[in-house]
């Protein structure tokens, strides 16, 4: 059976909005903290490094 066939195409102009981000980012933070990864001495700036590499990743630095 083809699995590609429940694929919805991506939409690469679509607007990446700062709340989808920050959900993004929360997300990870949060399974970094299940994992025993994270500690509130380091939160602040674990939270910022997954916020900028998750917005570099899906919004390319302008010129």
């Amino acid at each position: 059976m083809n699995q590609d066939v429940n694929k919805q195409p991506l939409a690469p102009n679509k607007p990446i909005t700062d709340d989808a981000l920050l959900k993004v980012t929360k997300e990870v933070v949060v399974k970094f903290i299940e994992a025993g990864r994270l500690s509130p001495d380091n939160f602040s700036k674990v939270f910022q490094n997954v916020f900028n590499s998750v917005k570099d990743t899906v919004r390319p630095p302008r010129p």
